[in-house]
């Protein structure tokens, strides 16, 4: 091996271990620093504060009757159901109104047309917080299941830590080993990203955001620019934490695998699909920086694998040098996925798939960002949302 092709050996090596010690670093700080909600026994609240739940929904109509029958039947005392139609084509609208009229708790709101300079689901978001009566308000989505004591579980948390937004991450439901794999490696890196063991501290910087279950104060929620400020935010539920949190908001994520379930995505097909929106949520809609991700995720994820290789082919102390950082990376990796896994309740073996991971992650990214790039921007929710519209409008940086 020659001496620039030792040096770029021992800068690869450097960068794969402080990519591995930095993941295990976030997944103990998330495991000590995040509480599991089912494991958590606060004190009731002499009064149960009335519950807005705000669900937009589009072309939902096969996932919706599940969802909303764990949702009517929560022991919480006083709550309401807010969906909110965003012009589906399916027979969503029909579903939802037959919910209405069957149980009162339920109100429905029907959109026809998404003005200018607004994402769908962010404008569904803004016409149900405006109708809304609650002290509290769930913003949810339209697929997520939850066990019958899991909204009193969450106001009781919320009411005893004195939050005002309260964030629960659920159990993803992986019905393959491919989606499993790709679970998994979101998780420990969204962990790395987002640091949510700190976001319960006042004078830290991390937020933090769940789709699933982002819990609201509406006190809280009226001290900010409301959702207008995030009128073009992809990542709408994690701009939601660093909206509140900016404005003054005591903000936490707690973890809740048994009380709230979604369904991921059924198969890797549907994953890519909605990755696409990662062009603009991790990418700012730049084909440049998406590529830099293609090409420098995959040998950080593989280091524990392609050190070893590297060792093999070097010589004298550079070898040394390389079998040292292997075993750091590989006992780093390991010992990450394993963590994470007993505490996400899942199993542990997609997790050391990393061949399996690179090969997804790759195709994924490679994916979202030809399809970005030949549409001009990104589709969600049946819209075309060009570049031009989103690029430096949205408000979460994904380090």
């Amino acid at each position: 091996m020659t001496a620039v092709l030792a040096l770029l050996a021992l800068v690869y090596a450097a960068i794969g271990v402080a990519y591995w010690l930095t993941l295990l670093w976030s997944t103990a700080r998330t495991i000590r620093g995040v509480a599991v909600l089912e494991r958590q026994s606060p004190p009731e609240p002499e009064h149960w504060p009335r519950l807005s739940i705000i669900v937009p929904a589009c072309n939902e109509a096969d996932t919706i009757p599940e969802a909303a029958a764990s949702l009517l039947a929560q022991d919480y005392p006083d709550f309401e159901v807010i969906y909110v139609d965003d012009r589906s084509t399916d027979a969503t609208p029909e579903v939802l109104d037959r919910l209405a009229a069957d149980d009162r708790r339920v109100h429905v709101l029907h959109v026809d047309r998404l003005p200018e300079r607004w994402l769908g689901k962010v404008h569904a978001l803004w016409q149900g917080i405006a109708e809304a009566e609650g002290r509290w308000m769930l913003l949810t989505d339209a697929d997520v299941r939850f066990a019958p004591d899991a909204l009193r579980r969450a106001v009781a948390y919320a009411e005893h830590r004195e939050l005002d937004h309260l964030a629960c991450a659920p159990d993803l439901v992986a019905p393959t080993w491919g989606v499993e794999v790709m679970v998994q490696t979101f998780l420990r890196t969204f962990l790395a990203a987002v640091r949510p063991w700190a976001v319960r501290r006042a004078d830290s910087r991390a937020y933090v955001g769940v789709g699933a279950f982002n819990l609201v104060r509406r006190e809280a929620f009226d001290r900010t620019p409301g959702m207008e400020w995030l009128r073009l935010e992809v990542a709408d539920d994690v701009g939601l934490g660093l909206m509140l949190k900016r404005h003054g908001a005591r903000s936490e994520l707690a973890a809740s695998p048994e009380l709230i379930r979604v369904a991921w995505y059924p198969d890797l097909r549907a994953a890519a699909r909605g990755a696409e929106k990662g062009f603009a949520s991790i990418g700012d809609c730049h084909v440049g920086r998406m590529l830099l991700l293609t090409a420098a995720i995959p040998p950080l994820e593989l280091a524990p694998l392609i050190l070893p290789l590297l060792a093999l082919l070097a010589g004298g102390w550079v070898a040394d040098v390389m079998w040292a950082a292997a075993v750091v990376t590989l006992l780093a990796a390991a010992t990450s996925v394993v963590m994470l896994a007993r505490w996400a309740r899942r199993p542990w073996w997609p997790g050391l798939l990393l061949p399996a991971a690179a090969v997804i992650n790759t195709w994924l990214l490679l994916r979202t960002t030809w399809l970005g790039w030949r549409r001009g921007g990104i589709v969600w929710r049946g819209t075309l949302y060009p570049s031009r519209l989103l690029r430096g409008k949205m408000r979460v940086r994904f380090p």
